[in-house]
């Protein structure tokens, strides 16, 4: 050993326990920090160097536990888990707030004309197009005719549903097509997520055994982890688009909105960021970022495989993205 430090850190896991809520909302606060999409090449590159040296057991002398940490945290928001690739800057789970805040204040904001709503909806569904394919798990590649089929099919989904809901919406109280751009976003996720990640769905994820040793390829496995980023993508939206519609409301009333319309973008802007601070981290921790399902879940075939040459096996873990 090269250093002081003990080689014994398992900075192959998160710091917090994961077996807990409070313990992945700590890790996930780490994770969706904004401040980290501010760091430079250099850093990051630093970072990349700090951890894969630690995990080939050369320690920088000098380097404390907690800076071992921070270097294991800024790798994790910039560098795919599966792959060890970059990610592409707004596709991070780090520029989520700001970015998420900037697109769902204006969807809030220009609800009430076709265009605005097709505009911002369209935006919306490009941003997490990429989101979802820079997150995906597994680490097999999708070419550019199935990332161009997915992305077209994805959109044209979410845009059409935003359209749909809001024409029903045309006659009901001002309060309730506040709600249009969240009930589009929800349903719209349902849409996108699954489409973005198909090749996932068609040839599966990877599965491993508790060490992380590859066991092989589960659609199995990736339906579940597609169904819970869904729930966990939804339950974001929640506070940012339910809280700030109604308080927005009462606030269009007041002489002072009145007298001063052109705050209403950056008021309802704010809102939205305040609720994404919290919701976002928060929500990401509902599940497990390594999640786990029984041998029995997977296909026949694979069951098979895996008793043949891993007989006490009875679960197998799997990245689910985000």
């Amino acid at each position: 050993m090269s250093g002081e430090l003990s080689l014994n850190i398992n900075i192959k896991e998160p710091r917090w326990d994961q077996g807990t809520f409070m313990g992945r909302a700590q890790h996930f606060f780490m994770v969706t920090d904004p401040r980290n999409i501010l760091l430079s090449s250099e850093t990051l590159e630093e970072a990349r160097v700090t951890v894969e040296n630690y995990r080939a057991g050369i320690v920088k002398p000098g380097l404390t536990e907690d800076e071992l940490w921070r270097a294991k945290y800024v790798y994790d928001s910039a560098f795919h888990p599966d792959t060890g690739e970059k990610m592409f800057v707004i596709g991070r789970m780090s520029a989520q707030v700001p970015m998420n805040m900037s697109i769902t204040g204006c969807m809030l904001t220009f609800y009430r004309t076709t265009p605005a709503v097709v505009f911002w909806q369209w935006v919306n569904q490009s941003f997490n197009a990429v989101v979802n394919y820079t997150n995906r798990s597994g680490d097999a590649p999708m070419t550019v005719n199935q990332l161009g089929a997915a992305y077209v099919s994805a959109t044209t989904g979410a845009v059409v549903t935003a359209l749909g809901l809001k024409s029903l919406a045309k006659h009901l109280p001002p309060i309730v097509s506040r709600f249009v751009p969240f009930a589009a976003v929800a349903a719209a996720n349902c849409i996108n997520i699954p489409f973005m990640r198909q090749r996932e769905l068609k040839y599966g994820i990877p599965v491993t055994d508790e060490n992380g040793n590859r066991l092989g390829e589960s659609a199995n496995a990736a339906k579940q982890a597609i169904v819970q980023v869904v729930v966990s993508r939804i339950g974001m939206a929640v506070p940012a688009m339910a809280i700030p519609p109604v308080i927005m409301n009462a606030l269009e009333k007041r002489a002072f909105m009145k007298r001063f319309p052109l705050l209403n973008a950056p008021v309802q802007v704010g809102l939205v960021g305040l609720c994404l601070v919290f919701a976002t981290p928060l929500c990401c921790a509902l599940f497990p970022q390594k999640s786990s399902m029984g041998l029995g879940s997977l296909e026949p075939d694979l069951q098979e495989r895996i008793r043949k040459t891993n007989p006490d096996i009875t679960s197998v873990y799997f990245n689910k993205g985000l």
